[in-house]
C-alpha cells in the first residue's frame, strides 16, 4: 500500500515502515561514527521502541557491542493499517542488529504487569544469565498497578492556581493563548502513580530477587527539568510531582542494590519533540524557539545525539559519573545554559502567528514530529508500494 500521514489532532495514525527503518539505521550510523563505547555488555531497555529508550537501545548495541533486550508495548500491523511507529522501530533495529552478530530479542506486552516482568526475567535468565545495565524509558499515560488492579491515569495541570500562557500548533502555526486549570490531589496521586519510580522499583526488585543483576549493574531512568518558563504546567505541575518521586526513588534503588553493589540514577535529558510532548501546552513553541537558538550555536541535539553523549560522556567515560547536587546526570547542560535561556525569553515575549516562522524553528520542529511516525525522513520514496505488514525478527512469544 501507498502510506502517507493522517492526522488527528497531535496524533499521526500511520506510520511508514521504509521511513522508521531509514530513522533507525540513520541513527546506528550516526552511534557508529563516533566511535566505540567502553560500556556494558548484557542490556535491558524498558520502553525501547522510540525516544530516548530506542536510542539508548542502539547506543548499546551499535556502541558498545551489547546483547540486548528491548521491552515495549507496540501495535503490529493488519492488513491496510499499519503498526505503531514503535513497532517498525523494532523490527528494524533486530534486524540491523542480526545483520551485524549481535545478540537482539523483544517482548511486546505491558511492561506495568508482573506477567511480563517475569517473561522478561526468564528470557535473561535463559539467553544472557544477568544484565549489566538496566534503561527505564517508559512514557505511559495509564498504567495498572499489578499489586492493587488499579488503573491510574496521568494528569497535565498546573498546581494551585490557572495557568495561562502562549501555545502554538505546530500543523497551523497558530500561536494562541491557553489556560489550564489547576488540578486536584486525585490528579497528583494518579500522575506519581503512573509516571513516578514505583514502577521503575518494582522492576529492579524483581530482578534482584530473581538474581538476574550483575554485580556492579547499572540501572538509568530519564527526567526533564526544564526553564521558569514551562515550570507551572511541568516541573511544577503534576508531572513535576511524578519526576520528583522517580528521583527519589533513584536512591531508594540504590539502597536496594546495595548487596551487589548496584547503583541508580536518573539523567535529565533535553526538551525534544516526542509524542508525548507535542501534546503537552507551552512545550511545542518553546521547542521551536529553542531548536532555532541551539541550532544557531551548533549545539542542537536529537534523541541519538542526547543517548550517544550520555553513554560516552556520562556513563562510561572511564572515570566518575559526573552529577548535579541532587545526584542527578545533566545532559540537559547545554539546553539549560544561561545564554540559550536568555535568547528563549527574548524570542518567546515576541513570537506570534505572523513571525513564528522566522524567529523560531516551527520547520524543524514540525519535521521531528513527522519523522516519529517514519515520514519526512531523507532517501524514502513515498510514493513506492509497500508491505505493511512487517515482523520483528526475534520478538519473544
Amino acid at each position: 500500500m501507498i502510506i502517507e500521514p493522517r492526522m488527528r489532532g497531535f496524533i499521526c495514525l500511520t506510520a511508514h515502515p521504509k521511513g522508521c527503518e531509514q530513522n533507525v539505521i540513520n541513527q546506528i550510523n550516526y552511534v557508529k561514527s563516533k566511535g566505540a563505547i567502553d560500556g556494558p555488555k548484557r542490556v535491558l531497555v524498558i520502553g525501547a521502541s522510540t525516544g530516548f529508550g530506542l536510542a539508548s537501545r542502539i547506543s548499546s548495541a551499535f556502541g558498545s557491542g551489547a546483547s540486548t533486550i528491548g521491552v515495549f508495548f507496540e501495535k503490529p500491523a493488519a492488513p491496510r493499517k499499519t503498526a505503531s511507529p514503535g513497532f517498525y522501530n523494532a523490527a528494524a533495529f533486530e534486524k540491523q542488529a542480526i545483520a551485524e552478530g549481535l545478540y537482539a530479542k523483544s517482548i511486546n506486552g505491558d511492561a506495568f504487569s508482573d506477567e511480563i516482568k517475569m517473561k522478561t526475567i526468564d528470557l535473561i535468565k535463559n539467553d544472557l544469565g544477568q544484565v549489566d545495565l538496566v534503561i527505564y524509558s517508559l512514557a505511559s499515560p495509564v498504567r495498572t498497578n499489578p499489586k492493587t488492579g488499579i488503573t491510574h491515569r496521568s494528569a497535565l495541570k498546573p498546581i494551585g492556581q490557572t495557568f495561562s500562557n502562549k501555545t502554538v500548533d505546530f500543523h497551523t502555526g497558530n500561536v494562541t493563548e491557553i489556560s489550564i486549570d489547576p488540578c486536584n490531589q486525585d490528579d497528583i496521586d494518579n500522575t506519581v502513580a503512573v509516571m513516578g519510580g514505583d514502577d521503575w522499583m518494582m522492576w529492579m526488585e524483581a530482578m534482584k530477587e530473581a538474581g538476574v543483576l550483575a554485580d556492579n549493574a547499572m540501572t538509568v531512568a530519564y527526567s526533564y527539568i526544564g526553564p521558569k518558563l514551562t515550570e507551572p504546567v511541568y516541573r511544577k505541575g503534576t508531572i513535576g510531582r511524578a519526576k520528583d518521586h522517580l528521583e527519589a526513588t533513584a536512591f531508594d534503588i540504590t539502597k536496594a542494590l546495595e548487596g551487589i553493589n548496584g547503583k541508580a540514577y536518573v539523567s535529565v535529558n533535553k526538551a525534544l519533540v516526542t509524542q508525548a510532548s507535542s501534546a503537552i501546552p507551552v512545550i511545542p513553541l518553546y521547542i521551536s524557539l529553542l531548536y532555532k537558538v541551539m541550532k544557531a550555536e551548533g549545539i542542537h541535539e536529537g534523541c541519538i545525539e542526547q543517548m550517544q553523549r550520555l553513554f560516552a560522556d556520562r556513563l562510561f567515560n572511564g572515570g566518575e559519573i559526573p552529577v548535579d547536587e541532587k545526584g542527578r546526570i545533566r545532559v540537559d547542560d547545554w539546553e539549560m545554559r544561561d545564554d540559550i535561556q536568555a535568547k528563549v525569553d527574548e524570542l518567546w515575549e515576541q513570537a506570534t502567528t505572523e513571525n513564528l516562522t522566522e524567529i523560531g524553528d516551527l520547520q524543524g520542529y514540525s519535521d521531528d514530529f513527522y519523522n516519529l511516525f517514519g515520514f519526512k525522513i531523507d532517501g524514502v520514496d513515498y510514493t513506492a508500494d509497500v508491505n505493511e505488514i512487517v515482523e520483528i525478527p526475534h520478538l519473544v512469544d
